[in-house]
């Protein structure tokens, strides 16, 4: 879990661009983030083993 300071600073608009720092809404986290989600790997598993992501299912074979 992120501390809300970064999260918060996160929402900023940045001076420059290339400054946006992308984090997942659930927790926060800013690495393994999912763009097509907005949520990162682990949130994106959570979501999808329970079945709340639409779209998505579990891969077996």
């Amino acid at each position: 879990m992120a501390k809300t300071s970064t999260a918060a600073r996160a929402k900023k608009k940045p001076k420059f661009s290339t400054r946006i720092v992308r984090r997942c809404w659930r927790c926060g986290r800013k690495h393994g983030y999912l763009r097509a989600f907005d949520i990162c790997r682990i949130c994106f598993r959570e979501l999808a083993s329970k079945g709340e992501l639409p779209g998505v299912k579990k891969s077996s074979w």
